[in-house]
């Protein structure tokens, strides 16, 4: 019974892990070995993933624009419309060339900034992206679930029950990811082409009524004349609501998320994925040209077909005006088919933002240490934030509108790094004309920024406790991780080699050195003081090592280790690491597994307030030196027999 028991844990286990390892080499291959790009899908069918969200916010689009310029909507949607291809497109394109892995704009920044205070900045960029993706799969769900309680055929059975709807609808997310991802782009081009045929059939309608009642066309026209006067007044207008219309700029971060999908040439190479780049370019600019057109053209015939008093509260259209149109013009039977296309869309609108959060995440926490080795798999990380989903549509209430700042919030925050990050990088590559209109389009977008910051504050609030909350984790699990290896692998020159050969002939006694002036009296006084300290014979000779720390906010990394002879007879191995006590640990373990003899280390004691000394560890990599190289070694060694030996005098 317990083998069977112990059998289906191992299946299950496995089951969870499949593609870790795969992963992990596509996360952290060497530049010097490069691997064949990922066999992914075409990028029409990649652009569907993304588009489930982008596209997706047609359902509401409309309504938030009318609410919020009324007659002034197609105007203020124009203005959405010159920025998206003018200004997001163009950062994007560009983003897509600086990291075709997927990493986006966060990778183009991390780049600029080093220790620690690096990575607390790509953690405080990655809790916008959480609140970005994972306040997309909750207001999608909540959205879906508001459309399928508000039928008329099903308001009364389902009164009350839209927040049992909405988990019900974010759990059949996650399961969708669970069986596998590549079915999630197939429910997403089923899903994407079947919203926007409909969508087709509504616009081309609405336009055909427009065309045939010209009056609707000069009411509207002489309408906005007399509530503004001039074409410069509602252009002036139109700026000032358009940061009320942002939500139509959503899904271009997820658009490079999910780059690493895109199938590309067969040529291609993780360091020259060369179709990739060119695939993703389509996929955005494509997108982007579709949806333009959709906004446009629906922002138009809303706005003059639809009466304004429908748009508020309690109205017909309100939050649902191109589903209002579908009814009114097509009849209810064409009109339900629409509804439920766009319940449909809305729930699986938060696939794309699954997709970019497993695309996003693993990239970044594993390889800082802020995550167990697990993190790197999909089928736990779905696990995980399918539950903080749970807790977000909880503590909200299933509320859509309660979830709107928050959402805005992190498109632009994205959307204004990525500018920042586009704009750095041109002026790195002396293009001065990209340079300039880089930094104009990081303006508007830090205006806009600031502008839905003020009127929606609430959204940086949540923003706030999504990036403490991952702050917190991560620290707390790189501490429960400090002990690990974190040595990827050991590569010795020859010199070393030799080092090692002659002394595994007798006793292998090496000697933990702090470089100071790095003279003859310091190599001779601790040997003298070691050989007193720990009563070792005086024929017994020792080879010294050396560890200098470069960035000690790293966690993995291979251990390059030199050798070399000083005065003319100390021999020295020097180490390059982020931490003293793993470099040493892993050098220990590498020259026992390739001399089969047992290695032995002295140190001597750290002075000093032993708290004081492991926070220098944990942020320095230095500190405590000796039994903080006892621990790593007892981690990665369970057998004593085996474990090289550590003496400390």
């Amino acid at each position: 019974m317990a083998t069977t028991e112990h059998a289906r844990t191992s299946r299950l286990r496995s089951w969870m892990l499949e593609g870790l390892s795969d992963m992990a080499r596509h996360q952290q291959g060497s530049p010097a070995e490069p691997e064949p790009a990922h066999k992914g899908q075409r990028w029409w069918r990649v652009m569907c993933l993304t588009g489930v969200d982008y596209f997706s916010t047609l359902g509401y689009q409309p309504g938030i624009a009318a609410l919020a310029a009324g007659l002034l909507s197609p105007v203020a949607t124009i203005v959405l419309v010159i920025v998206t291809l003018a200004g997001a497109l163009p950062v994007y394109r560009r983003v897509a060339e600086e990291s075709p892995r997927g990493e986006g704009s966060i990778a183009m920044l991390e780049r600029l900034l080093s220790f620690w205070k690096g990575k607390l900045f790509v953690l405080t960029l990655l809790g916008f992206a959480a609140t970005d993706f994972l306040i997309t799969i909750t207001l999608s769900a909540a959205d879906a679930s508001t459309h399928l309680v508000e039928n008329p055929h099903l308001t009364d059975v389902l009164h009350d029950k839209q927040m049992l709807i909405t988990l019900l609808l974010v759990a059949l997310l996650g399961a969708v990811f669970l069986k596998g991802f590549l079915e999630a782009i197939g429910v997403a081009v089923v899903l994407v082409g079947i919203y926007l045929t409909l969508n087709v059939v509504v616009v081309v309608v609405g336009l055909w009524h427009v065309a045939t009642a010209a009056h609707v066309v000069t009411d509207w026209t002489a309408a906005l004349t007399t509530e503004h006067g001039n074409v410069i007044a509602m252009v002036g207008v139109a700026l000032l609501v358009f940061p009320k219309l942002a939500l139509g700029l959503s899904g271009f971060e997820t658009g490079v998320a999910v780059m690493p999908n895109v199938e590309g040439d067969p040529d291609d190479t993780e360091e020259k994925p060369t179709g990739r780049i060119r695939d993703t370019k389509k996929l955005l600019t494509t997108a982007a040209v579709i949806m333009s057109v959709f906004l446009i053209a629906t922002s138009f015939i809303t706005t003059v077909l639809i009466p304004e008093k429908e748009f508020q509260s309690g109205g017909q259209a309100n939050g649902r005006a191109l589903a209002y149109l579908a009814h009114e013009y097509l009849g209810n039977l064409f009109g339900t088919v629409y509804d439920v296309s766009t319940i449909a869309i809305l729930w699986f609108a938060g696939a794309s933002a699954m997709a970019g959060l497993l695309n996003l995440m693993p990239r970044y926490l594993p390889r800082y240490g802020m995550a167990p080795h697990w993190a790197r798999a999909v089928r736990p990380m779905v696990i995980v934030f399918t539950l903080v989903a749970f807790l977000v549509t909880w503590i909200f209430d299933a509320d859509v509108d309660a979830q709107g700042g928050a959402y805005a919030t992190g498109v632009l925050v994205l959307i204004s790094s990525a500018a920042i990050a586009v704009t750095i990088a041109a002026r790195k590559a002396g293009q001065r004309n990209w340079t300039v209109a880089f930094a104009v389009i990081s303006a508007i977008f830090l205006y806009t920024t600031v502008v839905n910051v003020i009127e929606r504050p609430d959204g940086v609030k949540i923003g706030a406790c999504f990036i403490a909350g991952i702050i917190l984790v991560s620290l707390l699990s790189r501490l429960a991780r400090a002990f690990e290896l974190r040595v990827t692998s050991v590569t010795m020159d020859d010199v070393a080699e030799r080092f090692v050969r002659d002394v595994a002939s007798r006793r292998i006694r090496f000697i933990a050195n702090e470089p100071d002036n790095r003279d003859r009296a310091e190599y001779r006084n601790k040997i003298e003081q070691i050989r007193h300290d720990n009563d070792v014979p005086t024929p017994e000779d020792f080879v010294f090592v050396e560890v200098t720390v470069l960035d000690p906010s790293e966690f993995e990394a291979g251990l390059n280790v030199r050798g070399e002879v000083l005065h003319g007879r100390y021999r020295v191995l020097t180490l390059e690491s982020s931490s003293i006590p793993n470099a040493l640990a892993a050098l220990l373990l590498h020259v026992r597994d390739t001399t089969g003899c047992t290695p032995h280390i002295y140190f001597e004691w750290t002075e000093g307030n032993p708290f004081t000394n492991f926070l220098r560890f944990f942020l320095f990599g230095q500190g405590e030196v000796a039994p903080v190289t006892r621990e790593v070694l007892r981690e990665a060694e369970p057998d004593r027999a085996r474990r090289p030996a550590v003496h400390v005098g």
